[in-house]
């Protein structure tokens, strides 16, 4: 064991502590979806889509493995006129169905504005680390999202936006996770993948304590997720189990350390009581990235680590550790 591991395990247990006995926000989530029927053999497609301005749509995929009509929103470059390639963003523990945090606090439509690229935003999946649950929790519904994202939605999205076929997957947080999964489990699927402030564990004591906490934070049941304790299903979707499976793309992976900075102080000290909890929880963060970068060191995977002096488990950082992925993410995809 390393001499960092008990530090880890009290990290978990407050941090457990904290969601759980609601000193970190509970945002409620959208009503438990029924598991699907009859979805065997039909084939995704895009049910409507609808305009929020001519480069911003909502667009709506029946998804045959979420058994239900599932919203993604779309940025579109301003130039459609030749095939281009796309970023995944997912969001973070509290998305809900009513947009992307991406766009409400992480100055995405801005960001993207001059961007030759796709840009697909996940809308939905509350505490789903954005993966293929066993069972539907009574609580937070029909989780197949890995299978939607990763076999459904980009041929989609290819076939009707002129993608080239070129894919990045970004998150932050829970989506962080989420995404270094989707990249090990999916390689095939993206050239580049970035994460901000995450954890890539989840065979272990301290993945499974931090997974459980966020999970149980909005009322669901991790077992319904990878099972129990002991279940194989942990083990499979542990990022630094499988690190080898992100050899060869571009990598960004960033983390704060916890204390506030820029955002905090002296441009808003309003946040400061945010930094209480934020700070806790990016370091954990912070000790979870250096876990990862060991990993990749030590198989020789090339990745840029960014590990600030400050900072804590806020927006306003992840909106800022966008625009520093860009070179990496961007360079992969040739935008």
């Amino acid at each position: 064991m390393s001499p960092g591991r008990p530090l880890l395990r009290r990290w978990a247990t407050s941090t457990a502590a904290l969601l759980l006995f609601g000193m970190i926000p509970f945002i409620a989530s959208a009503p438990a979806s029924a598991a699907p029927t009859g979805s065997v053999g039909r084939t995704a497609t895009i049910d409507h889509i609808e305009k929020i301005t001519d480069r911003w749509l909502r667009v709506f995929v029946d998804s045959p493995a979420m058994g239900s009509v599932v919203e993604v929103q779309l940025l579109l470059p301003r130039d459609t006129a030749k095939p281009r390639p796309t970023v995944y963003l997912l969001d973070g523990r509290s998305a809900d169905n009513t947009g992307s945090h991406w766009t409400t606090l992480g100055n995405a439509v801005q960001f993207f504005d001059d961007k030759d690229v796709n840009a697909v935003l996940t809308v939905g999946g509350t505490a789903s680390y954005y993966t293929d649950w066993q069972k539907t929790d009574p609580t937070l519904g029909h989780y197949k999202w890995e299978t939607f994202l990763t076999k459904e939605l980009p041929p989609l999205i290819d076939g009707r936006f002129d993608g080239n076929g070129s894919n990045a997957i970004v998150g932050l947080s829970m989506g962080a996770e989420a995404a270094m999964m989707l990249a090990v489990r999916a390689p095939q699927v993206y050239r580049a993948v970035a994460s901000f402030s995450g954890c890539y564990t989840a065979a272990d004591d301290f993945g499974q304590a931090q997974i459980r906490a966020v999970i149980a934070s909005f009322g669901g049941d991790a077992d319904n997720m990878f099972g129990a304790q002991d279940d194989p299903d942990w083990a499979a979707h542990d990022v630094v189990l499988h690190a080898a499976a992100l050899r060869g793309k571009a990598i960004y992976v960033s983390a704060g350390s916890g204390l506030p900075g820029r955002h905090e102080i002296p441009a808003n000290p309003d946040l400061l009581p945010s930094a209480l909890i934020g700070g806790p929880l990016e370091a954990i963060t912070n000790a979870c990235t250096h876990q990862l970068a060991g990993a990749l060191g030590s198989l020789g995977i090339p990745a840029t680590f960014d590990f600030q002096q400050t900072g804590t488990h806020s927006w306003p950082y992840w909106t800022d550790d966008l625009v520093s992925s860009w070179p990496t993410i961007g360079g992969a995809l040739g935008a």
